[in-house]
């Protein structure tokens, strides 16, 4: 996949490891059925049979697609996190926390900046 042009805010998020504020991005609330993709490269991630309403105030899924992602630990801000990112293009996704739902327990936490949903 190629580089797509970015928004700043995309940029500082995809790029620079930044977080949108809570509650701010329109897939948060998204309900159709359909894929999300990376907001950097274009890269399927998600699908929406994962995305659940975690009321965290970011879009949040409990996997993504095989091999889509991939994770570091991320230890700003004086914490210990799961860091996930493209595994393509190696942007900043969000986090992965494990009190997600089954079937993997897990959060991902994602902005909803860094990604472009594509309804079917």
């Amino acid at each position: 996949m190629s580089e797509k042009a970015l928004s700043p805010a995309q940029h500082a998020i995809l790029r620079e490891h930044a977080t949108e504020r809570p509650f701010t991005s329109p897939l948060n609330d998204e309900k159709r059925d359909g894929d999300y993709h990376c907001a950097g490269c274009g890269a399927l991630l998600y699908r929406s049979h994962t995305k659940y309403d975690s009321r965290s105030g970011w879009p949040s899924f409990w996997d993504a697609e095989p091999g889509a992602v991939a994770t570091t630990t991320d230890t700003s801000l004086g914490m210990v996190r799961t860091e996930v990112h493209c595994a393509t293009c190696n942007g900043h996704l969000g986090h992965i926390f494990p009190d997600g739902p089954a079937p993997t327990r897990a959060r991902h936490c994602i902005n909803g900046l860094a990604l472009e949903f594509e309804a079917e």
